[in-house]
């Protein structure tokens, strides 16, 4: 039995790179998982077949974010899904893991980019947590997927920074409006990962990948399985006593 037997999870971006492993990894610790897409169905269905394959248990939710009301159609979703299947209303472990970024500095953002970043990098995790606390368990756990980018100077990717940074102080403050309910509430912050938002200058590009393998200690790039890990231990009983933290997952990138 795993440590997770009998939760049920949300996983928003669940469908590729990071989110992806860990929708997988949460359910092979026998969590009942709800993998969150916005619109690449199948994607989706190929990572909700591959945790029924190995014996897990996983469903699709599709909502758009940084829209009007996407908190709301996202918890409808899921509650349809658990009725659908007969689970248990509510939810045990909220994973905001979806983000988007773009590569630009203070000269070459513009509003709409600004705004778009916010909307689904700040806004939408920040109301997926309103509309979710009645259905969130007492004892539950809240992880919120941050960047590297907070701890150092990152200038040609200056907004997708803040919003991670913003995502942080969030984090930090809802660990002490949740103690009493024994919700953790912690962040955990990736380096450079190999994931399909970093195919374009990272993928099939040995002198790129090389001068990124130098930034972590382990002289290597991250992959998805490394961050999924830390969060599954954000997720699991065992953090119950680690709470308001940003865990560190870049491998020791620049130190």
């Amino acid at each position: 039995m795993g440590p997770l037997e009998g939760k049920t999870a949300l996983v928003t971006g669940g469908s590729r790179g990071i989110g992806r492993a860990i929708a997988q990894r949460l359910a092979a610790d026998g969590a009942l998982v709800a993998v969150h897409y916005g619109n690449n169905e199948a994607a989706v269905k190929q990572t909700v077949e591959s945790i029924a394959a190995v014996g897990g248990r996983a469903f699709a939710v599709q909502a758009d974010l940084g829209v009007p009301g996407d908190a709301d159609t996202l918890w409808s979703q899921f509650d349809s899904g658990l009725k659908e299947l007969g689970a248990p209303a509510g939810v045990d472990i909220i994973v905001n893991n979806v983000g988007i970024g773009d590569f630009a500095d203070i000269e070459t953002l513009t509003p709409e980019q600004f705004d778009r970043l916010f909307a689904v990098n700040v806004k939408a995790p920040f109301f997926i947590v309103q509309k979710g606390l009645p259905r969130l368990r007492d004892g539950g756990r809240i992880v919120n997927v941050s960047s590297g980018v907070t701890r150092v100077a990152y200038p040609e990717k200056i907004a997708y920074a803040m919003t991670k940074g913003a995502i942080n102080t969030f984090g930090l403050a809802l660990a002490k409006a949740l103690g009493a309910r024994r919700i953790t509430v912690n962040s955990v912050s990736p380096g450079i990962i190999d994931t399909d938002m970093n195919a374009d200058w990272l993928r099939d590009k040995p002198e790129a990948r090389a001068a990124a393998a130098v930034y972590s200690v382990f002289g290597r790039v991250g992959e998805p399985d490394d961050v999924a890990d830390v969060v599954a231990f954000a997720a699991s009983p065992a953090s119950r006593w680690v709470t308001g933290q940003n865990l560190d997952a870049t491998g020791g990138s620049q130190l």
